[in-house]
């Protein structure tokens, strides 16, 4: 287990969760509305950086930007200063997987894969979601990586509802990803979000025995997102102890989502269609 099971994510493997949902809030009317606010800036803002991003940029120039228009909307970002992470956004590029640290020095370029996740604190709840750009044209295979991330994240999301589990959820992920050729990051996992950026449960992207297969229920809130690897599945982090990379160099992509479990199905908090 590295540094990163008590940083910004807490999506290492995790500690067994109590039974019975003991930990895992259920919203409240109000407070999801609330959660909707919050999803709906975090939302605003990746969908205005996927428009805005160009060759020559530095990931500094989006977490500038982004952390100016979280303030703007009368929010907070959920990662500046969280265990003493020092963006607004984690920009991680290629072979980086997650939590890279936007910087001066690093130059977005035509045919990177770039993956910028972001949160928002609002009213006393964050919204959490991840997206990956092609900037420029990209090769075949990093497209089709982008794609069936994206994929990957609403099969997933099409297993949400009361009643349903969160192995639904990851086998569902898993077989899309697999049946692409591509392998699913085990070492990261979503999480519940609502008062904390990251609560109960571990939203796991693969089938395992090891975390409970916790049965959903109306209220919960969830970020769901798979992160898939185009080679192996192993990763390894830097020496600024927060960058996560490839260990074989290969391309990586992440979709993510704050979603609200219904009676019947679920809410997309974060759909970046509906800004």
């Amino acid at each position: 287990m590295n540094i990163l099971s008590n940083l910004l994510s807490q999506k290492t493997q995790p500690q067994p969760a109590p039974k019975q949902h003991r930990g895992i809030e259920i919203k409240s009317p109000r407070e999801i509305e609330i959660m909707r606010q919050s999803a709906k800036i975090v939302a605003t803002v990746l969908k205005e950086i996927s428009e805005m991003v160009q060759p020559g940029m530095t990931t500094a120039d989006l977490d500038a930007y982004a952390e100016n228009r979280i303030r703007e909307m009368g929010a907070t970002p959920s990662f500046k200063g969280y265990h003493g992470f020092t963006g607004s956004i984690c920009a991680s590029i290629n072979h980086e997987v997650v939590h890279g640290i936007p910087s001066t020095k690093k130059v977005i370029r035509t045919g990177d894969v770039l993956k910028v996740d972001t949160g928002a604190y609002y009213q006393g709840f964050h919204g959490d979601s991840c997206i990956t750009i092609a900037v420029g044209d990209v090769t075949p295979d990093a497209a089709k990586l982008i794609r069936v991330a994206e994929e990957a994240l609403y099969k997933g999301i099409e297993q949400v509802k009361a009643g349903a589990y969160l192995l639904d959820l990851a086998g569902a992920i898993e077989d899309h990803v697999k049946s692409h050729g591509f392998s699913v990051v085990e070492g990261f996992t979503g999480h519940g979000v609502g008062r904390n950026l990251h609560e109960e449960p571990s939203v796991f992207n693969y089938r395992t025995r090891e975390m409970p297969n916790v049965k959903l229920r109306a209220g919960m809130t969830l970020a769901i997102e798979p992160i898939l690897n185009a080679g192996s599945k192993h990763t390894r982090i830097l020496s600024d102890r927060w960058t996560a990379v490839t260990v074989d160099n290969s391309l990586s992509a992440q979709f993510e989502h704050t979603v609200l479990v219904t009676e019947t199905g679920y809410e997309i908090l974060t759909d970046r269609t509906k800004v």
